[in-house]
């Protein structure tokens, strides 16, 4: 049934002219290419495209002119202007209809429309030409502006013309807009200030479902109040609510009257003129809609009543053993008649034997109606088996301010895997195609990024936009891959233990027998023992699996048969050529790069192999190389490279031979999701797209690394569960750092000694042996220096060998479902203890004992970088004692074993009040006995919490709650020192809102870091300010300090970010001189790949703050005037 309403799709020679060779093959977007593709026209005038990769797909090309309609207007009536500027293009179709219907029908008026797409007004002409379109309008309507840019545009030009306009009326967007706002009387300038009566009305503590559902009643029984108020502002009120009614309804018939309503009402011209209108027509504000069904829902029950009567379904439909999908659409799209994609959807899961239940919401917050009509209120437990949100936004809050708090307690009570696809609302389908970027940035922004804070997984698009209509249209293939793979997730929580296939997947690069098993900080095959040991012992068929790790490393690894020359791998599979060509149907598109099959990689010349080994139903399989030996990163860094025969082959093996239900990805990181394709929002000729098809996918990442584990979730639709890598630990001294680190301690008890001199001349003799003399800079061999100048040289060795010796280095290899051993934890709570946290109250460790000795830890931090032998001694005592009070507070917490246990109880006997507690008694015995009692308390209960976090295990747990077809609860990745939310490990791992950084805590830490960069510069060149600096921008590295690189950058040059009402950074002002207190710095900025991809709205950040600086016109910068700050776009891999 998709296919009836998924469109067909040409493109113009123009265009066609610009597509890359790539996309003159016959095997590409199944979406748009007939079956049979030999009959393909040879024509010049039209090309039916297949993927192009050509453009960014950076800003929309539509334009306004297409919702532009003007009127003949025969009968001389007067002409009512309406520009209207809204979030997405669904009203576009309803709103041309009803002013259509106007102008044919009316007798007092003529209706002139145009309409702009709030991303359009980027573009400076579209912009210019609304600012003219407004100059001689009636009314302006505005909803959903929520992107603060595109906002204070619509702000500026509407202002100009707001005195002048006979009505303005703006729906739910930013306050800046929603200020705009006036009918007659009624205004909402005020809006946001206490003495505002809408501010006073609309003001409520708790802004959450129960909140979202009072105030749209409000809206329906307000009007109705008014009515019998007598006064013009109570009037003008009214006429506001009832515009949002009929708005809300969507519906063409509803928008006729709404425009009759306000033209007649505030239109001078038709002052006086009688116009009939009717009330709104109502719909459910949120419930259940089916199309087939004869009306909408307020109760399932008598939503699954009417679908067991359905004949138009097989009675294995209606039965109860068919798979049971929510989804969750916007009743917008339903109202306004823009639904055609929704319709797809239900109708292409049904026609996979899957019952929907499909619930909208009128407002924002989709979390009421999920726990209303999606989990059985006797029961509590869910009525689906698993969730596909069409919306694309998230849970709560739509594109405005979310509440992911609210939204994952909502899903945790559902407890299904939560699918968001998307729907292109920033593009059109032709602009997607052909975009190597895939999706527009904003849409990555609000219908990626924030869902993902949901818990939301597997991006993909499922429906594109008519340019002429605005209109939404089924891409058929990818709704058939989107409904496939829900049912495949929905089948996981129906499945037996026993009945359930597994594919572990492990990594093997750089390709070599040697690196298989390899991930990042992890101990691959201890931890897949582990997994499969917990499985079998939870019901899973691992038959065979061998008595210990090692053993099972031999099984993988060595083939005991192996007659051909090839890595001695065990052979799983043999797949010939004609098998492999019936399983993958784009095998033909690796024939340019790789020649026919079977290639050279993982072949034996006949046959494609499959490495691994089967237990059971649990099959280990090596995931097959990048590139080869001689070339291993060819795969990644080539735009036009494919995958191999052998790469393939083994994903075909996996889904349609062993027959997987899931796939387990094990570590950091595999070459799946790196493959060729679209950046997000790929099509079905993207390689990842093609690989994974239709498997359910775990993926075990790195805690410490969101960025990669982003791109895994977005091009390879997985569910990515965080592992804990190894705590770091301070690199030590050895051979001759620690004898110079020893000659050290003799010079402070013998300096004033006849053997000062003595013992310094062995010290530089020792650091020259060192190659210290590369970073310090000493005095000739022999040379006569006095004591002052003895205690500076000996200062700075001693502050470099500190340096060197408190470098951190990860502790070996994490092992899953392993806490880490007391002496880890300490490890891990010295780092954490060691950064202020002014935002919870929270003192460091070393500033606290600095404060003791009546020192402040920056002065000693500064005094060390210099050199200065009383500073760096008292930073080491300072490290000394931090480590041995956290030590002992982790001590009482500790089994014999080495092991930290029950800690909960332990640590509710040990935070009291009184002497013995554990970090005071330590304490006691050095010369910070006197450190300050209550910060000690507050510092060591939040690293209470943090301990119970550290050694908390929840990554078999959350492995088995996906495997099940469970929820698993979001988390952030990043460094669990700077932000402990990361921990526990074994969440679904997520990073953070692109548009939210950099944030104020970590503006605060870049103007520190600079300043003592620029300061040391300062010193190191003379007294002389740096003229440049280079800087790389790396996305792991951003995530994990939300945005402090970023940060550093902006205040190099002199800017601040300005955060909108939402809290998100679109903007950046210039900071003055005087307030700087230096001049601006040239930056070089280097730019990670990954950065590019996943901060593309700070890209044009920093572009716009490089822009504004070197347009000030000010007297003096560093010396260079206006040869001022390069960017520097070069793609690395992070």
């Amino acid at each position: 049934m998709a296919s009836l309403v998924s469109s067909p799709f040409t493109l113009p020679a123009s265009k066609a002219d610009q597509l890359s060779s790539l996309s003159q093959k016959h095997f590409f977007l199944h979406s748009f290419l007939p079956k049979k593709i030999n009959n393909l026209p040879n024509s010049k005038s039209s090309l039916k495209v297949k993927c192009a990769a050509v453009g960014n797909g950076l800003f929309t090309q539509t334009t306004p002119e297409v919702r532009r309609i003007v009127p003949e207007n025969k009968n001389n009536l007067p002409t009512v202007k309406i520009v209207y500027v809204v979030l997405e293009a669904q009203y576009q179709s309803s709103l041309s209809s009803a002013v259509q219907s106007l102008n044919q029908n009316s007798n007092f008026a003529s209706f002139e429309v145009v309409g702009y797409l709030v991303e359009e007004l980027r573009d400076e002409n579209t912009y210019k030409t609304f600012c003219k379109d407004l100059e001689d309008a009636n009314i302006f309507i505005g909803s959903l502006i929520f992107v603060e840019e595109l906002a204070l545009k619509v702000k500026t030009a509407v202002e100009k013309e707001r005195d002048r306009l006979d009505a303005v009326l703006v729906f739910p967007s930013m306050p800046e807009v929603m200020r705009l706002n006036k009918l007659g009387s009624f205004s909402m300038s005020q809006l946001g200030q206490s003495k505002s009566p809408f501010f006073q009305l609309f003001k409520r503590k708790k802004q959450g479902a129960g909140f979202a559902d009072s105030m749209l009643k409000l809206v329906r029984t307000l009007p109705k109040v008014l009515k019998y108020l007598p006064s013009d502002k109570a009037q003008d009120a009214r006429l506001y609510i009832l515009s949002l009614q009929f708005w809300l309804g969507g519906s063409p018939d509803n928008l006729q009257n709404f425009l009759k309503m306000i033209s007649s009402s505030y239109v001078p011209a038709l002052k006086g003129t009688k116009v009939d209108y009717s009330d709104p027509v109502l719909f459910l504000d949120s419930g259940i809609w089916h199309p087939l069904a004869p009306c909408m829902y307020d109760d399932v029950k008598e939503y699954l009543n009417w679908y067991g009567t359905r004949r138009d379904v097989n009675e294995k439909l209606r039965g109860p053993d068919a798979p049971v999908i929510g989804l969750v659409l916007q009743r917008s799209h339903i109202v306004t008649g823009d639904e055609s994609h929704y319709v797809a959807v239900i109708m292409e899961l049904e026609a996979k034997g899957a019952k929907v239940i499909p619930i909208f919401a009128g407002g924002l917050d989709f979390s009421g109606p999920v726990e209303r009509f999606l989990i059985d209120p006797v029961t509590k437990k869910p009525m689906v088996n698993s969730v596909v949100s069409l919306t694309g936004f998230a849970l709560v809050g739509g594109p405005a301010r979310q509440d992911h708090p609210r939204a994952v307690e909502a899903l945790m009570k559902l407890d299904v895997p939560y699918i968001v696809a998307l729907p292109l609302v920033f593009q059109t389908t032709e602009e997607w195609l052909n975009s190597t970027l895939g999706l527009h940035p904003i849409q990555v922004a609000l219908q990626v990024a924030l869902p993902e804070l949901d818990g939301g997984m597997e991006p993909i698009v499922f429906a594109g936009r008519d340019p002429r209509t605005g209109k939404s249209h089924a891409l058929h293939k990818r709704v058939e891959q989107l409904c496939t793979r829900a049912i495949k997730w929905a089948e996981l929580k129906r499945k037996s233990k026993t009945e359930k296939k597994l594919a572990i997947t492990v990594f093997s690069f750089p390709p070599d027998k040697g690196n298989v098993g390899t991930a990042a900080y992890l101990n691959v095959f201890a931890s897949i023992y582990s997994v499969l040991k917990d499985l079998q012992k939870d019901g899973y068929n691992v038959e065979g699996l061998p008595e210990t790790a090692e053993a099972l490393i031999e099984d993988v690894i060595h083939d005991k048969e192996a007659q051909f020359n090839s890595p001695n791998l065990n052979v799983a599979y043999k797949m010939s050529v004609r098998e492999y060509q019936n399983l993958t149907p784009y095998a033909p598109a690796l024939e340019e790069n790789w020649g026919k099959p079977p290639g050279n990689l993982n072949s034996d010349g006949e046959n494609l192999l499959v490495y691994g080994k089967q237990y059971g139903n649990v099959f280990i399989g090596v995931q097959p190389t990048f590139g080869y030996e001689g070339d291993p990163m060819r795969l990644l860094f080539s735009k036009s490279a494919s995958p191999h025969h052998g790469f393939a082959a083994y994903y075909s093996f996996v889904e349609k031979i062993f027959e997987a239900d899931a796939v387990l990805h094990f570590g950091t990181h595999g070459s799946l999701e790196f493959m060729p394709g679209k950046q997000v929002g790929m099509s079905d000729v993207c390689y990842p797209d093609s690989l994974i098809g239709n498997i359910p996918n775990v993926y075990y990442y790195a805690a410490n690394n969101p960025s990669e584990a982003t791109i895994a979730k977005r091009r390879s639709y997985a569910n990515t569960i965080s592992y804990l890598t190894p705590p770091a630990e301070n690199a030590g001294l050895y051979k001759g750092l620690k004898q110079l680190s020893e000659l050290i301690s003799s010079y402070q008890s013998l300096k004033d000694s006849g053997r000062g001199q003595q013992i310094v001349s062995s010290i530089i003799s020792t650091a020259r042996q060192c190659n210290l003399d590369k970073d310090v800079e000493l005095p000739e061999e022999g040379e006569e220096i006095s004591a002052k100048e003895r205690d500076l040289v000996v200062g700075k060795v001693y502050s470099k060998i500190m340096e060197i010796e408190s470098r951190l280095l990860p502790c070996g290899l994490h092992v899953i479902g392993e806490p880490p051993s007391a002496m880890e934890a300490v490890a891990t709570l010295v780092n954490i203890a060691a950064l202020d946290r002014p935002e919870d109250g929270i003192s460091s460790l070393p500033s606290i004992l600095a404060e003791t000795v009546g020192r402040n830890i920056e002065d000693v931090y500064r005094g060390s970088d210099k050199g200065i032998l009383k500073d760096v001694e008292l930073l080491r005592q300072i490290t000394e004692a931090s480590r041995g009070a956290i030590s002992a507070f982790v001590q009482k917490t500790t089994n014999k074993n080495g092991q930290v246990v029950d800690v909960a109880d332990k640590l509710s006997s040990i935070l009291g009040f009184g002497i013995n507690e554990p970090w005071i008694q330590y304490l006691s015995n050095t010369k910070f006995y006197r450190a300050d009692r209550e910060k000690l308390r507050v510092l060591f209960e939040f690293l209470g919490e943090c301990l119970k976090l550290v050694v908390a295990d929840n990554e078999l747990g959350s492995l088995k709650q996906a495997l099940e077809g469970k929820y698993v609860e979001p988390g952030p990745g990043g460094d669990p020192i700077r932000n402990p939310k990361v921990l526990p490990t074994g969440k679904n791992i997520h990073a953070l809102d692109p548009q939210a950084i950099p944030t104020t805590a970590a503006m605060q830490s870049a103007k520190v870091v600079v300043d003592r960069l620029v300061e040391r510069q300062k010193v190191d060149n003379g007294g002389k300010y740096p003229e440049t600096v280079a800087l790389v921008l790396w996305g792991t590295d951003n995530i994990k300090t939300y945005g402090e690189s970023l940060a550093q950058v902006l205040w190099m040059i002199g800017v601040r970010p300005v955060a909108d009402t939402f809290g998100r950074v679109n903007r950046v002002e210039p900071v003055s001189l005087e307030e700087l207190g230096r001049p601006r710095i040239d930056v070089v900025v280097n730019c990670s790949g990954v950065f590019r991809d996943l901060f593309i709205n700070q890209m044009n950040l920093l572009d716009r703050a490089v822009k504004m600086v070197a347009e000030l016109d000010e007297p003096w910068i560093t010396g260079c005037t206006k040869r001022l700050i390069r960017l520097s776009f070069k793609m690395r891999t992070c």
